[in-house]
């Protein structure tokens, strides 16, 4: 936490005042209630019980600006580190290869930038104030219990290890079922996130009870662990309190007869049972915050272990530049393995030259790796031998931004954020104007169906593009890729949810922006590929053949067998 902190050193001192601030003035109506008791009971004296009387209005007053200035900075401070971790933990989160998020759920990823950073936030705000106060509080009280009775301060110091012994070993459980329930609570919100999104398919089995099932034994073993780390929390502050008024009222028994023997006087004794009140009172606290700080302890924990996790695929520490965009790509005996599935080959000994400017349609059954080759193209993963340029540079010698802003990728499924329809499309170029935009839009097909919904190119389309059909999400993302405008266009089926008459227009379209960059095209309509310049027959990770549709046709028993069974079909 304290890298988080440190930067606000200049509030948490002026906290630190506020907190000295009120508390001297707490400290000191101890000393002003043994004054009315000895100066003014005792002796009569109403005019010295009227100033002593004042000065304790003055003390509560300066008590009040005192937690004031704490809270108010404390408070600020607090809001300023969560939301910085929550900065942190999300900039990190981006910059983590796809081989993180194949491993590692992304309701358990988000429950870590909410729910744990929620949980410190709580610590910050609240328990490590409080805490901070109740332990400058009891150190002062000590003090003072010391200047009264050097007797009495000794029996509270023996009493002390007995209670700070169950804080320790309690803390300790806490802490463990914290972080225990944290993960619970994660793999419940994981689960319910996983179900939201695909309850099209719940309902179409109705799975609804079934999932319904699944869902409440998450949430009942995460009450369950809930609910024994607060029984452990309130054991915890329970023995304390309980051990901290017994020791008070050992003190009153004892300081009561020191005050018959006349060892000491009446305003003594209530001022030194007013600080070990405080002293116990504090304890108290601090022992509720103990079991809070390791709760938090258990958050921290999770963050710090998403923080550590390392991207697979970095910049180079000393990148090179690319030379000028051509558009010329190449693989060099490339042999490659998902991280996730590393029994699997998904390329073996690839290699395939792409000149600037060419069409190249890579087509093979499923799973052949055609995909692989973009992965490998945007270096979302190295492969383990061989090697990918672009321009001629080693892809692992550029920075990854530079890399990456040679391509305009266009997926299969593609992605809708819950935005409007033009902000959708210009994220391909977030300087575009909003007619370079509308002219991508134009190219792609867009526009056609834009203009019938509600506020037209100003309509938000969603939570991924939910309100969008296949067809019209894969328009908007290859407006998206026209507005780019990079030197090499990535095209993973790109086509394949819309109509024949959209896939015509759209095709023409393609077509033409083509021809003036660097194009690969994945597709299993071998009637979207015929007319590019080449034709990459894949199969097993390996290239097994590549020309011209009719060449392909006669020299490739795989793609005359592809094509038969589409012309069946």
């Amino acid at each position: 936490m304290w890298p988080f902190v440190r930067p606000y050193w200049r509030r948490i001192a002026i906290a630190m005042f506020g907190l000295a601030l009120a508390a001297g003035a707490v400290l000191a109506i101890g000393e002003g209630l043994k004054r009315v008791i000895d100066q003014g009971f005792a002796a009569q004296d109403s005019a010295k019980l009227d100033s002593i009387l004042m000065v304790m209005v003055v003390l509560a007053l300066a008590q009040g600006i005192g937690v004031y200035i704490r809270f108010s900075n404390i408070a600020w401070v607090n809001n300023r580190v969560v939301n910085d971790i929550r900065q942190k933990i999300y900039h990190h989160l981006l910059t983590l290869s796809p081989a993180f998020f194949e491993r590692e759920r992304v309701g358990d990823v988000l429950s870590r930038l909410s729910n744990d950073t929620q949980v410190l936030e709580g610590v910050v705000s609240s328990a490590f104030s409080w805490a901070l106060r109740n332990l400058v509080m009891m150190l002062g009280a000590l003090v003072m219990l010391a200047i009264t009775s050097l007797k009495l301060l000794a029996l509270v110091l023996i009493g002390t290890p007995l209670i700070i012994a169950p804080v320790v070993f309690l803390g300790r459980r806490v802490q463990r079922l914290a972080k225990l329930s944290q993960d619970r609570l994660a793999d419940a919100l994981a689960r319910g996130d996983e179900t939201i999104h695909a309850v099209r398919t719940v309902q179409a089995y109705a799975r609804e009870d079934f999932e319904n099932a699944r869902f409440m034994d998450r949430i009942n073993a995460l009450f369950g662990n809930a609910a024994e780390r607060e029984r452990n929390s309130a054991l915890l502050t329970s023995i304390v309190i309980v051990m901290a008024f017994t020791g008070i009222s050992l003190i009153l028994w004892i300081g009561g007869r020191d005050v018959l023997a006349g060892n000491m006087t009446a305003g003594q004794l209530s001022a030194f049972v007013f600080y070990a009140v405080i002293v116990a009172t504090a304890v108290g606290a601090i022992a509720e915050v103990f079991g809070q700080l390791k709760r938090a302890a258990g958050a921290s924990e999770r963050i710090r272990e998403l923080l550590a996790a390392k991207s697979e695929v970095e910049s180079p520490a000393q990148p090179v530049a690319l030379p000028a965009a051509t558009g010329a790509v190449s693989f060099s005996n490339v042999n490659f393995s998902y991280p996730t599935r590393p029994e699997q080959i998904a390329l073996k000994d690839f290699s395939l030259v792409v000149r600037p400017g060419e069409v190249v349609a890579l087509v093979g059954p499923s799973g052949a790796g055609k995909s692989t080759v973009f992965q490998l193209l945007l270096r979302f993963y190295d492969p383990q031998s061989g090697a990918v340029s672009v321009d001629g540079t080693d892809v692992r010698r550029v920075a990854l931004g530079e890399l990456r802003s040679r391509f305009a990728h266009v997926s299969q499924d593609p992605v809708i954020f819950s935005d409007t329809l033009l902000e959708n499309v210009r994220y391909g170029r977030l300087d575009a104007s909003d007619d370079e935009a509308r002219a991508a839009c134009d190219a792609a097909h867009v526009t056609e169906f834009a203009t019938q919904l509600a506020k037209g190119f100003d309509s938000p389309l969603g939570e991924r593009g939910v309100l969008l059909s296949g067809g019209q999400r894969q328009r908007v993302a290859i407006a998206r890729a026209i507005l780019a405008n990079r030197p090499v266009l990535l095209l993973d089926e790109a086509t394949s949810a819309l109509d024949s008459e959209s896939e015509a227009l759209v095709t023409d379209a393609l077509e033409k922006i083509a021809r003036k960059h660097t194009t690969l095209i994945i597709a299993h309509r071998l009637s979207t590929v015929q007319n590019a310049d080449r034709i990459v027959v894949i199969d097993d990770g390996r290239v097994q053949a590549e020309g011209a549709h009719s060449a392909l046709l006669a020299d490739s028993p795989l793609y005359a067998r592809l094509a038969a069974l589409q012309l069946q079909r």
